[in-house]
């Protein structure tokens, strides 16, 4: 029963990675202008500005973290 249960608990967890990722009818939707993370490029160039300024870094926005860059 133990067999049992383990193999269906294993089914069950990689039958949960067959939706990833977005499907071919589905990326029209995705490419709209207001789905993109920088959709506005006024608002990006403040948002870095404010990055560089508080941090004295530049770039790799798309990363979390913070401090003075001293590594």
């Amino acid at each position: 029963m133990l067999k049992i249960l383990a193999m269906s608990g294993l089914v069950l967890a990689l039958a949960g990675c067959t939706h990833l990722g977005v499907k071919p009818w589905q990326r029209g939707l995705m490419a709209r202008a207001d789905m993109q993370v920088d959709r506005d490029p006024v608002e990006t160039s403040i948002d870095d500005h404010i990055y560089f300024s508080k941090e004295a870094s530049s770039g790799g926005r798309s990363f979390g973290g913070g401090g003075c860059g001293c590594n």
